[in-house]
């Protein structure tokens, strides 16, 4: 692969992790990859590494990687591209190719984080931009109503199918065997499926109410996303039928159908 360098952005925190990746790709005139929130030293700095940009590239529309892409575009005279484009942002079809730096980026479409996800495959490597599909430490939030476990699922047996060696990942360090990371993170979610089916044999019970077992490991601080996530499974098996909601309509109390 050629040059890839990953600017890190001031953004650090719980879900962040250090904070975001900037990717820049290519000795310049470079792909930019998420420029993440528009600070200006930030914007700078990936400006200086890009040596000129050929265009900036959205994984998704999250608040922690697209609000620069406005100013960087401003800065470098490049375009925007974006599955779901905002104003002034081009369209970036599932399945285009979009060429520089030397790298050949096919993007998939990779909704469950967010439905406008997309992972980029460079074509000359198999390597693959991830963006918070796949990340470098922990897990992805699947947060319903945007995020979508079954989608999520099919995202990755997808990714998966490719078999990519590396992944650079939005947030957290590079994963160098990608293809056991993403096997990693199906095992992830098919054991967080049995714990809450293991949850609800003992009567129904919400995502409040079943991730103080689940997640009995993790800082207390996390258990509200953790119920999010819960919340994303439920909401799976009640589309399969193997969990059905009980009480007032519209809450949040899951029970076994059989």
């Amino acid at each position: 692969m050629t040059r890839t360098i990953r600017i890190l952005a001031p953004n650090p925190g719980p879900f962040t992790l250090e904070g975001t990746n900037t990717w820049v790709l290519g000795p310049g005139p470079s792909l930019v990859v998420d420029p993440g929130p528009d600070d200006p030293a930030h914007l700078e700095r990936v400006a200086e590494a890009a040596g000129g940009v050929i265009a900036i590239i959205l994984t998704h529309q999250h608040p922690d990687h697209a609000p620069g892409a406005p100013a960087l575009a401003r800065m470098t005279g490049a375009r925007v591209l974006a599955f779901d484009p905002s104003p002034g942002e081009h369209a970036l079809p599932d399945g285009s190719v979009v060429e520089g730096g030397g790298f050949l980026l096919r993007v998939m479409h990779t909704p469950g984080h967010t439905p406008d996800h997309v992972v980029l495959h460079d074509l000359h490597s198999d390597a693959m931009f991830t963006g918070d599909a796949v990340l470098g430490r922990g897990t992805s939030v699947i947060d319903p109503p945007d995020g979508d476990l079954a989608a999520y699922l099919g995202s990755l047996r997808a990714m998966l199918a490719i078999g990519p060696p590396v992944l650079y990942p939005g947030h957290g360090p590079v994963v160098w065997d990608g293809r056991a990371r993403l096997r990693e993170y199906l095992r992830h979610r098919e054991e967080r499926e049995r714990q809450v089916l293991a949850g609800l044999a003992a009567g129904p019970r919400s995502p409040a109410d079943l991730v103080p077992t689940i997640y009995a490991d993790h800082d207390p601080v996390l258990h509200g996303p953790a119920a999010r996530s819960v919340l994303a499974h439920l909401l799976k098996l009640e589309a399969e039928g193997r969990v059905r909601r009980v009480g007032p309509p519209g809450g949040d109390v899951f029970e076994l159908t059989v």
